[in-house]
């Protein structure tokens, strides 16, 4: 007796991607055939003979529509099991070879809970970073070590007066890796320290996040050691270590750290309206799946290009429900000032995580002050310009 395909006992769930397609109506079916068989067995039509691989691993066209005269939206789904439990290979069946097309970009992703929970997704999510931080209500923030260039010293000179000015979270400016004028061990070390002694004398709760996106098995070691050093959370740039790497960190209880999710190297996936992949699945779904606690990306008016419904989008992803994952913090900045922040809070409210960096540093030499201005337009009182 001939033993059934595989194809037929993969289980029922299945999830939705919806795709934004360059051309017209007329000729979404056919791209849409061709995405679904490339996400899946990367083989002409006719070649797939397997009855239960045609029926329940090839993707299903589910809806088509018409966007404008130029564009067509297609929705696609996909069986549960081609993604295992595995994060990579579920970015793999919603975007791998087809991210290499023009005129395509991945909308919208919906996933229902048996997919949902074989991710662990965030460790400790808003609450927990919270719990962390010991600020149950009100808005983070957040200001990041800069320039490169400085000592380790210097660096944590500015952690410690940034702490004594009431700063959440301190970290690295994601160009601070392991150069040899700062040192990666040499730095966690001494700002680790600096902002203890603030807290000490403060008595806040402030933490230090070194930047620990290295090659390789390298990512996991700094985490590791930033981790025993006693850093307070720890800043991964998914973009150049990967999804599955930060999805590593989140479950490894030797780090057991608040992630912060750094958007270097991915920001041609959300250039172009067009191609790659939408601004809320990128840096809110996908953030959350990897184990993100806290989401960084451009806030519409600064110096990069996101406007402000992308933003709101990230937001809306960054809190909205997903199975059983956790909420996390959305985190604006990117050139970002003192200035805007009652206008900032009014839009994203108080469960956001503030990243205002330059503009500390430009309005006069004391950091400590110009930090202590930040925390006190959360009050709402009013900031004289130095």
């Amino acid at each position: 007796m001939t033993s059934p395909s595989p194809a037929r006992r993969i289980t029922a769930h299945r999830f939705e991607v919806t795709y934004r397609m360059a051309g017209p109506l007329s000729e979404a079916e056919a791209r849409a055939r061709n995405i679904a068989l490339e996400q899946t067995v990367e083989l002409p039509d006719p070649v797939v003979m397997d009855a239960g691989i045609r029926e329940h691993v090839i993707g299903r066209i589910e809806r088509l529509e018409a966007i404008d005269e130029g564009s067509s939206r297609a929705t696609i789904s996909y069986a549960a099991d081609t993604a295992g439990a595995d994060l990579t290979q579920l970015l793999n069946v919603i975007f791998g070879n087809s991210s290499i097309q023009p005129g395509l970009r991945v909308e919208d992703v919906s996933l229902p809970e048996a997919l949902l929970g074989r991710f662990a997704g965030p460790r400790f999510g808003t609450a927990g970073l919270r719990e962390r931080l010991a600020v149950p209500q009100r808005p983070l923030l957040c200001t990041a070590l800069k320039p490169m260039g400085l000592s380790a010293a210097e660096l944590a000179e500015l952690a410690y007066r940034f702490a004594l000015g009431g700063i959440d979270v301190i970290k690295d400016d994601h160009g601070l890796a392991d150069q040899a004028y700062a040192p990666f061990e040499e730095r966690v070390g001494r700002c680790v320290d600096a902002v203890e002694r603030a807290n000490r004398e403060t008595g806040l709760h402030a933490v230090y996040a070194p930047n620990v996106s290295a090659p390789g098995s390298a990512t996991v070691a700094r985490a590791r050691l930033a981790a025993r050093a006693g850093a307070g959370a720890a800043l991964v740039m998914p973009g150049l270590v990967s999804f599955g790497t930060m999805a590593e960190l989140a479950g490894d209880e030797a780090v057991s750290l608040p992630l912060l999710m750094h958007p270097a190297f991915l920001g041609s996936f959300v250039a172009h309206p067009g191609t790659g992949i939408a601004h809320g699945v990128l840096f809110g779904t996908f953030a959350r799946l990897a184990g993100a606690d806290a989401t960084i990306f451009p806030n519409y008016g600064g110096r990069f290009a996101f406007d402000r419904d992308e933003c709101l989008a990230i937001a809306e992803a960054a809190r909205a429900p997903l199975g059983r994952l956790s909420p996390i913090v959305p985190t604006p900045g990117g050139g970002m000032v003192l200035a805007r922040v009652p206008e900032l809070l009014q839009l994203y409210g108080d469960d956001v995580m503030l990243l205002i960096g330059g503009d500390l540093y430009r309005n006069g030499p004391d950091v400590t002050a110009n930090a202590s201005r930040f925390r006190d337009l959360l009050a709402g009182r009013s900031v004289t310009a130095p």
